[in-house]
C-alpha cells in the first residue's frame, strides 16, 4: 500500500506536470518563449501532446460556425488526432522534439504524418480564428508587395481552398526568401513536411475538410469560405511571420 509520504510526493509531481503550458512543443525540459498573442498549446510532463483549449468558446461565431460543429471538431476530431499522435510517437520511440521538428523529419510514418499534421493544423486554425484583428498597414503592404493587391491575395486564397479536391487545407506560407505564397495540401499535410508542394513557415491554414463546415453549410464550401474570411485574426497571421 502506498505510504503517505510517497502519495504526497507523487501528487506534487502530477500537479506540477499539469501546470506546464508552453507552445506547441514536445519537450518537458525547456520551451522557447512565444509571442503573447499566439494561443498556447499545452504539453504534460510525460512528454506527450495535449489538446489546446479554445479560449473564446464554441459559440463565438454562431453566424459563421455553429457551436455544435466547433465542439465536435475540437473535442472529437482534434482530440482524436492528438491521442493517435501520442500513440504513434510512443510506438516510434520519438520524444523530446517540437511538433515542427517532428513534421519536418524525413520518411515520417503514416500515422505520425496524418495525426501530427492534424494536431498541428488544427492548433493553428483555432488560433487564427480568435476574435478581432484587422490587417495592419504593414501587412497590407507586404500583401501588395508579394501579390500585387489585397484583392488578388484574397482571391488566390479563396481559390486555393475552393479548388482543393476532397479533404485538405489552404495555406499562406512564408518561404525561405520571406515571400508569402498560397497553395493547398491534401488530407492533413502541411508546409512543414518535405512531401508538400512547397515548404516554409505556415502563417495561415484554412480547414476545408467537410467536418469543418458540413452541419451548417452542407456541400456549400464556397459559402463557408466566404464567411470564414470575415473572422480571421490577421494580427495573429502577421505574428507568425518570421
Amino acid at each position: 500500500m502506498m505510504n503517505k509520504r510517497k502519495f504526497l510526493k507523487q501528487s506534487v509531481l502530477v500537479s506540477a506536470g499539469a501546470s506546464i503550458a508552453p507552445s506547441i512543443l514536445l519537450s518537458a525540459c525547456k520551451t522557447e518563449p512565444k509571442k503573447e498573442e499566439i494561443m498556447k498549446t499545452d504539453t504534460i510532463a510525460t512528454s506527450t501532446f495535449k489538446l489546446p483549449e479554445i479560449p473564446y468558446g464554441y459559440n463565438a461565431f454562431p453566424d459563421v460556425i455553429d457551436a455544435m460543429t466547433m465542439e465536435i471538431h475540437h473535442t472529437k476530431h482534434h482530440q482524436g488526432y492528438t491521442d493517435k499522435l501520442n500513440a504513434a510517437l510512443k510506438e516510434a520511440n520519438i520524444s523530446g522534439k517540437t511538433i515542427e521538428e517532428i513534421l519536418s523529419m524525413d520518411n515520417l510514418p503514416t500515422a505520425i504524418r496524418n495525426n501530427g499534421g492534424g494536431y498541428y493544423n488544427h492548433s493553428l486554425y483555432w488560433d487564427i480564428l480568435t476574435p478581432g484583428g484587422a490587417m495592419s498597414d504593414s501587412f497590407k503592404n507586404k500583401i501588395t508587395e508579394d501579390f500585387g493587391s489585397e484583392e488578388t491575395f484574397m482571391n488566390e486564397l479563396s481559390d486555393a481552398a475552393a479548388n482543393r479536391f476532397g479533404s485538405g487545407w489552404a495555406w499562406v506560407v512564408q518561404d525561405g526568401n520571406k515571400k508569402l505564397q498560397i497553395f493547398s495540401t491534401p488530407n492533413q499535410d502541411n508546409p512543414l513536411m518535405n512531401v508538400a508542394e512547397m515548404q516554409g513557415t505556415p502563417v495561415l491554414g484554412i480547414d476545408v475538410w467537410e467536418h469543418a463546415y458540413y452541419l451548417k453549410y452542407q456541400n456549400k464550401r464556397g459559402d463557408y469560405l466566404k464567411n470564414i474570411m470575415d473572422i480571421i485574426n490577421w494580427g495573429k497571421v502577421e505574428d507568425r511571420m518570421v
